[in-house]
């Protein structure tokens, strides 16, 4: 299972300790440094069954410099994830993406039925 994480977020802090006090087993990879490619994004997409506007961080301080809650709605499904492929800091986190799930954000509730065994 992989499991993306901005390491300074309190959300994706508190989504490893989950993790690990559930010991569930994963491969961390930082969002920033290690950005999810466009074909990544897609196929975590399609996998999800989510919106893909549920993979943006819209409170994210990029989110809001790029002005995207007022372009998205007129951008092809394609530029949205060609742009979410640019940087990582655009990327709703933590995500948790597994053989046959993605999970977007820090839902206990979600990851409670989904994860602990």
């Amino acid at each position: 299972m992989l499991f993306l994480e901005y390491p300074p977020c309190s959300t994706c802090k508190k989504a490893k300790k989950w993790l690990d006090d559930h010991g569930v087993s994963y491969e961390a990879r930082h969002i920033k440094e290690q950005n999810p490619t466009a074909s990544e994004l897609k196929e975590w997409y399609e996998k999800s069954g989510l919106e893909l506007k549920k993979f943006f961080n819209t409170s994210g301080m990029k989110y809001k410099e790029l002005g995207l809650k007022d372009k998205l709605p007129n951008m092809s499904e394609e530029e949205k994830l060609e742009l979410l492929g640019t940087d990582g800091m655009l990327v709703k986190r933590p995500l948790v993406i597994g053989e046959d799930f993605v999970l977007v954000g820090f839902k206990e509730k979600e990851w409670e039925e989904r994860l602990a065994h």
